[in-house]
């Protein structure tokens, strides 16, 4: 049996005491006073949250400025070197700049209102600017390692020291960036990737450094083409881990940080609600749940089936935060 019964159960109501009408009126005034509550907190967090983004907005600016500078810089050294590992180094921060341009765009375009066509909004723009992300990284990776066999069959002198300075100055920048990318990026996920990169840019810059002092007491110019295709797997590495994200989200994959036990415990631990028929979670944009469940309630009482619904929303949006959720209930 399923809601539609609510219309006798309505009638059986309108029939039940004053007493009970009286209990169901100040039930409702409660309610309104907790909803303005909510709603109330709502506004703070607003507030706070807005004053958040644009901190994040000013963060990843300047980290695409300082790594646009760098790769110029980079790739002037490389040219003037001779270092195809510093010409590499350039491409893999000049693909970070990219990501971070992708990401300070995708918090701008997160921004944007819900239209008529777009009722989910833009958040999805992240992911497809992550997939040419992704494009960007591979064509990279490819053409670094076809001028590492280019460059083995033809060699060129590389000046070790303009390497070795070159490849500390992108450290200490690499660094920088970081710092500017961590605080706020254990609660934002395009913060955290940036960092991520910043780290493993920074990884980078210490191969560059090691090829150029290699070079300079062995005169072999092959431990940079070795730093150069280390790089190159590297990027290519990153760029399938990206992929692969990108598709799991495209497909509607459940999250890999979502524990479906723990969810399913706590919903089950709400009165009334004895089984769980159909769940499917998945993610609309980065770190935004959207839940259809469908749910067994054992009541035939209207008050208490909605007020059941009301605790299961409000036990997702709180401990999961899951603030987009579609229930359908049976009797």
């Amino acid at each position: 049996m399923v809601l539609a019964v609510e219309c006798e159960v309505l009638q059986n109501l309108k029939m039940s005491s004053n007493s009970d009408q009286s209990t169901k009126m100040h039930t409702q005034k409660n309610e309104d006073h907790k909803n303005r509550t909510q709603r109330h907190n709502h506004g703070h967090d607003c507030a706070a949250h807005g004053s958040t983004i644009q901190m994040n907005h000013s963060k990843l600016f300047w980290a695409i400025v300082i790594n646009v500078l760098l790769t110029v810089v980079q790739i002037i050294a490389g040219v003037f070197s001779g270092s195809l590992s510093l010409v590499a180094d350039a491409f893999h921060n000049l693909s970070d700049a990219f990501s971070l341009v992708i990401a300070y765009t995708a918090e701008k375009v997160s921004l944007w209102p819900k239209t008529d066509k777009m009722t989910y909004g833009f958040g999805r723009a992240k992911i497809i600017g992550a997939l040419v992300n992704t494009l960007a990284l591979t064509l990279i990776a490819i053409y670094i390692g076809y001028e590492v066999v280019i460059r083995f069959y033809n060699p060129e002198p590389i000046d070790g020291w303009i390497v070795i300075g070159v490849g500390f100055f992108a450290l200490v920048i690499d660094l920088i960036t970081a710092k500017l990318t961590h605080s706020g990026s254990e609660h934002n996920i395009n913060l955290r990737a940036a960092f991520i990169h910043n780290l493993t840019d920074a990884m980078a810059s210490v191969v560059v450094m090691i090829s150029g002092v290699l070079v300079l007491a062995f005169n072999i110019y092959i431990f940079d083409l070795i730093a150069s295709l280390l790089i190159s797997a590297f990027i290519l590495y990153q760029s399938m881990i990206l992929l692969k994200s990108c598709i799991l989200i495209l497909m509607q994959a459940t999250p890999e940080f979502v524990d479906l036990k723990k969810i399913k415990s706590e919903i089950l631990k709400v009165n009334n609600v004895v089984d769980i028929i159909d769940f499917k979670i998945w993610i609309l944009s980065e770190a935004e749940l959207v839940l259809d469940l469908k749910i067994k309630i054992d009541s035939q009482d209207v008050t208490e089936i909605f007020q059941a619904k009301s605790e299961v929303k409000s036990t997702l949006a709180s401990n999961f935060n899951i603030r987009i959720s579609y229930i359908e209930i049976e009797i």
